[in-house]
């Protein structure tokens, strides 16, 4: 497994455009997935050890974060033919049994996550109303929630987005195993 580290937050960058396909069948665009207060992009797979320690706290903080105006998409981006795991066909099983609260979308050409500038499972994209970047991280898997509540940096740094439109000075850097990009050509 590759180790990568990225830089937390570019408050310069964009938001991008983007049109996928859906596990529910549907195509998505930006503008339908985006919230009156700001947009949570999550890149995130099932073949990931990771993404299945923190998936239900991923799901838990995407449903609150829609009382405040966050609209929230996860996009798959590892090619399929290295990780079956991650075909097209699993991605809707994933989302029917846990019962996503937001649109899983499939990158199959991985052209959005590299635009998004993307290296890992789960990274989190998060951007105010304006779109621009505010909140870029990941969840900690080694954090134990011993009370309710406890260690929610994504939902709380959202949250700010949500409120000041700014997100917190410290991020979780995003770190984690390299999405495996496709090679050109």
């Amino acid at each position: 497994m590759v180790r990568t580290e990225t830089p937390v937050v570019d408050t310069s960058l964009q938001v991008p455009e983007f049109e996928l396909p859906g596990v529910d069948g549907q195509t998505y665009r930006l503008e339908d997935v985006r919230g009156e207060r700001g947009l949570l992009v999550i890149f995130m797979c099932n073949h990931c050890p990771y993404v299945k320690a923190v998936e239900d706290r991923i799901l838990r903080d995407v449903r609150d974060l829609k009382e405040y105006g966050i609209g929230s998409v996860a996009i798959m981006a590892n090619d399929p033919t290295d990780y079956p795991e991650d075909s097209f066909e699993n991605l809707r099983a994933r989302w029917e049994e846990k019962a996503y609260p937001m649109p899983y979308l499939f990158d199959e050409t991985q052209e959005v996550a590299k635009r998004f500038g993307a290296v890992c499972t789960p990274d989190f994209f998060g951007f105010n109303a304006e779109g621009y970047l505010q909140y870029r991280g990941r969840l900690d898997e080694s954090r134990k929630e011993t009370v309710p509540d406890a260690n929610r940096e994504l939902f709380e740094g959202m949250k700010m987005v949500a409120e000041t439109g700014e997100g917190p000075e410290e991020q979780v850097p995003s770190m984690g195993c390299s999405i495996k990009w496709k090679d050109a050509g």
